[in-house]
């Protein structure tokens, strides 16, 4: 009698196996890479060089992954709220641009402005339109039972074209030869240098700020406790009194108010104006550092600082092994789905079973 394949759930699930989904997740990203650098005709050996040892051999080199960190970390952390409680924000990638363009605004206003209190404005103003956009898809959840994946994503699309009309329109700079960007901001528009001879800003600390408060309210909150819950056992937590809308509202206007915020720290740090470019694609890319973290505080830290320097490394890799980008995005990609694949292991085992015994179970 033929046999056939069964995904089954784990009676017992290790911890030691959850520990280990991470790393599982990075070594065969790395031996599938290997095989796609050699595809490619690249040496694998240099391209990892340029992935992960290149970046820092020099002070810029950890500026520039320092950098990238915080948005990554920002974003990761607010999303990694909502997916705790299986609120799906896909649209966190939106929710940073509308955050820059609404700070961004502020600094335009008062370009000339001097005042201490411009730059914690933009703060405020850049955070609570971030978590402004994902309330609209919080709403259209709770009222209609849209699907939060779908609205977040196509909010993106929105706020992306919306950020291309004012810069090459209302926002343009008139003296800036048609160029689709605003005026350069004023320096109480900006974070301060914090190293020297590189890029990276003061806005670092927000992500320690930020990775604090996640880990207290995660772990040491009954907020966040129902959370968790409700994202694990949703039965049970409505028979505890636990509410679903207070779930979404909160899940969503979280990872709408970091993405805001890291929209924040990107237009007032590097950039200093509104321009086409604002993100290379960090609200996607903090899903995979959310999920690469395990979704704890501490673990978005580590998982931010590497995929912030698959970045950098990715740049570099252009030049020296001259890699071509779609490459690194697959590469980045891979992270993904490896790390999926290995937790799906953790929950489910694959057995091969007889016909009749499925038959018995079904």
């Amino acid at each position: 009698m033929s046999r056939r394949l069964r995904i089954e759930p784990r009676m017992e699930e290790s911890r030691w196996a959850h520990l280990s989904v991470p790393l599982v997740a990075v070594v065969l990203t790395l031996a599938a890479g290997s095989v796609l650098f050699a595809a490619l005709g690249k040496p694998p050996l240099a391209a990892f060089h340029a992935f992960f040892i290149e970046p820092l051999t020099s002070l810029y080199g950890i500026g520039e992954v320092l950098l990238k960190t915080v948005p990554l970390l920002l974003i990761a952390q607010g999303l990694a709220i909502g997916f705790r409680a299986r609120v799906w924000n896909i649209g966190a990638e939106g929710q940073l641009l509308m955050g820059a363009i609404a700070s961004g605004y502020l600094a335009i206003v008062f370009v000339d402005s001097e005042s201490i209190g411009l730059l914690p404005a933009m703060i405020l103003v850049g955070t609570a339109a971030g978590a402004a956009w994902a309330a609209v898809a919080a709403w259209l959840r709770v009222r209609f039972n849209a699907n939060e994946i779908l609205v977040t994503f196509m909010m993106s699309s929105i706020a992306l074209q919306l950020l291309y009309y004012l810069v090459t329109g209302p926002l343009k700079d008139p003296m800036g030869f048609n160029f689709p960007q605003s005026v350069m901001f004023g320096d109480a528009a900006l974070f301060s240098p914090l190293l020297e001879d590189t890029r990276v800003t003061t806005s670092l600390w927000l992500t320690v700020v930020v990775s604090l408060a996640a880990w207290i309210f995660m772990q040491r909150s009954l907020p966040g406790y129902k959370l968790v819950v409700s994202g694990l056992a949703p039965r049970a937590a409505r028979y505890a009194g636990f509410a679903e809308k207070q779930a979404i509202w909160i899940g969503l206007l979280a990872g709408g108010a970091m993405a805001g915020l890291a929209g924040v720290a990107e237009i007032a740090g590097p950039l200093g104006s509104l321009q086409r470019n604002i993100s290379p694609g960090y609200g996607f890319a903090a899903i995979i550092v959310a999920f690469l973290g395990a979704l704890h505080p501490l673990g978005i830290v580590f998982a931010a600082l590497f995929m912030a320097l698959i970045y950098v490394g990715g740049d570099m890799s252009l030049i020296s092994v001259e890699l071509p980008h779609a490459s690194i995005t697959v590469f980045q990609g891979m992270l993904l789905i490896f790390y999926l694949a290995s937790y799906m292991f953790v929950h489910y085992r694959i057995r091969w079973v007889r016909p009749d015994q499925v038959a018995g179970r079904g």
